[in-house]
């Protein structure tokens, strides 16, 4: 790979990383009022990896098990982050939801990983079409 493909590749994804994160953050204070950092890395991870499903597999993949997949990927990040970095329950704490584990994830939020999962797929395709010239979305949604 040449120099300036690689550094157009590492720009793209510096963008998404960028997107992700800062997305997530204002996502956190117009429902919380307040955000961490953590929660950016959060974030900014979830969105490379959601977003990349569908180019590291095929876009023949159905939306709804890219959907699942970003929804178990956010959940699972979601408690490594927790467990490291939220044992004083001072970023979330999950006491009060169904089905919670360790105060760190619960159903509640597994679902509503599922549907962002969707949105952030869907953005993360136009922003590749519309910014980086890449193939246009289209969707097989089961």
């Amino acid at each position: 790979m040449s120099s300036l493909k690689l550094g157009k590749q590492l720009l793209k994804y510096f963008a998404l990383f960028i997107v992700g994160g800062l997305l997530y953050i204002c996502m956190e204070l117009l429902y919380d009022g307040s955000s961490d950092w953590t929660m950016f890395l959060a974030g900014s991870i979830s969105f490379l990896v959601i977003g990349g499903i569908n180019e590291w597999f095929t876009w023949k993949m159905s939306l709804v098990l890219q959907m699942l997949i970003g929804a178990i990927f956010i959940t699972v990040l979601e408690l490594a982050i927790g467990l490291v970095f939220n044992s004083d329950y001072s970023i979330w704490y999950y006491s009060d939801k169904y089905l919670n584990f360790k105060h760190q994830i619960c159903l509640e939020f597994s679902c509503l990983w599922f549907l962002l999962s969707g949105v952030a797929i869907v953005l993360d395709d136009y922003l590749r079409y519309w910014l980086f010239h890449e193939e246009k979305p289209h969707y097989k949604i089961l």
